[in-house]
């Protein structure tokens, strides 16, 4: 017999989405594909935003989420912390540090540095020579080109990319993407497939039962040595 409850799909098909900001670096492939797989009907619209801008984006109500590279001003909003990210120097291909595979912080004393809010332009200085950049690996790679290298920092302290939204944002559908960040099945109890089943009138699943495991017998798992023959 079919259930008349509506399945989660058709259950949020009314809902107006998802803003999802994101700063240089971040890749959001295998999030969007979930999000595709299980809410198809339900938009999920991304949109690059620039670290310096990052918290004034949620803020201002461009986005409903966006995820953040740490350190933010966390007043009247939620953060998740997700990741680190690897420092790298980026400099010109014809620079010293080119016959480097890593350096330390002592190797750069005496460099000039380029301080740029936007990633992008940064770039673009360092390859008109006006400094070196230290910046996430992910950044330098999505800004990489033919006449800049870059290599790790061993020593310089990490970045942090977090998900943060306002304390006060009413979406419902924040719940559900943070269930897909963090790895939730679709049969956990907070996303939208689970709370349709648990609505009164609906009937749970029939529990699919296992075949007993076939035992098999326990070794030592060592060889049996070769006889030497005198």
């Amino acid at each position: 017999m079919t259930s008349s409850v509506p399945d989660a799909h058709d259950r949020t098909a009314g809902l107006p989405g998802l803003r999802v900001g994101f700063v240089p670096g971040v890749t959001l492939t295998k999030w969007r594909r979930i999000w595709a797989d299980r809410l198809p009907r339900v938009p999920l619209d991304v949109v690059e935003v620039t670290q310096a801008g990052q918290r004034a984006a949620l803020v201002r109500d461009a986005v409903d989420m966006c995820f953040v590279r740490l350190p933010v001003d966390t007043e009247g909003l939620h953060t998740i912390p997700l990741y680190e990210e690897v420092p790298v120097v980026v400099a010109p291909k014809d620079h010293p540090l080119a016959d480097f595979v890593d350096v330390t912080l002592d190797d750069l004393a005496g460099e000039t540095f380029v301080a740029d809010d936007n990633e992008a332009t940064g770039v673009d200085r360092v390859a008109w020579g006006a400094g070196l950049m230290i910046v996430p690996l992910s950044v330098a790679r999505t800004h990489s080109r033919r006449d800049l290298i870059h290599r790790p920092v061993t020593d310089a302290e990490p970045t942090t990319i977090a998900l943060a939204w306002l304390m006060d944002n009413p979406n419902e559908l924040i719940e559900e993407f943070i269930g897909i960040v963090r790895g939730r099945t679709a049969n956990s109890s907070r996303t939208a497939a689970s709370r349709v089943s648990a609505e009164p009138g609906a009937k749970p699943a029939a529990a699919t039962k296992r075949p007993p495991a076939a035992r098999t017998p326990r070794t030592t798992g060592r060889q049996p040595r070769a006889r030497r023959h005198r």
